[in-house]
């Protein structure tokens, strides 16, 4: 059996399902707060399983980090830290307390990132606070800049 639906009811059905798609866009589309704050999380996935690709992709060619050391590390030589050489195994990475500020098309996110990496049957685990500073380009969020203080573990009990 064919229906014959009249020009009027389907010009109702099409507008009523394109509102429908609209409405479920919208619900959907991330705030630039959320963006900025997955833009960190990946980052940091991509810095635990040594993903060098990804890393390139979420960074600016003009990235620029300063390091738990101290040093200054352009884009290059933080890529050229992700080349995994062996079998050591790869750091677990997790992300929290991020705090994002978005001011246009500029963000500053704050977060705690914490380590725990594991040599010689021994897991060994650090924290460090953390700066990105992320700035939209051609649409998409990029690092531009990124600082890790660590964070010094609890002073013994008397100390």
């Amino acid at each position: 059996m064919i229906y014959v639906l009249s020009r009027r009811c389907r010009n109702t059905l099409c507008i009523a399902g394109a509102l429908a798609c609209l409405s479920i866009t919208v619900a959907h589309a991330a705030t630039p707060e959320q963006s900025v704050s997955e833009l960190v999380q990946r980052f940091a996935t991509a810095q635990g399983t040594f993903d060098r690709a990804t890393l390139e992709a979420l960074t600016a060619e003009n990235y620029i980090e300063i390091s738990p050391i101290g040093e200054i590390d352009p884009r290059a030589k933080m890529l050229s830290f992700y080349v995994k050489h062996d079998a050591k195994p790869l750091p677990a990475i997790t992300v929290d307390e991020i705090t994002p500020r978005v001011l246009g098309n500029t963000a500053i996110v704050l977060a705690k990132v914490s380590y725990a990496m594991t040599a010689g049957g021994q897991t060994r685990t650090s924290a460090l606070r953390s700066s990105f500073v992320a700035q939209q380009q051609d649409g998409a969020w990029k690092l531009v800049s990124a600082q890790y203080t660590p964070i010094r573990p609890p002073a013994a009990p008397g100390k």
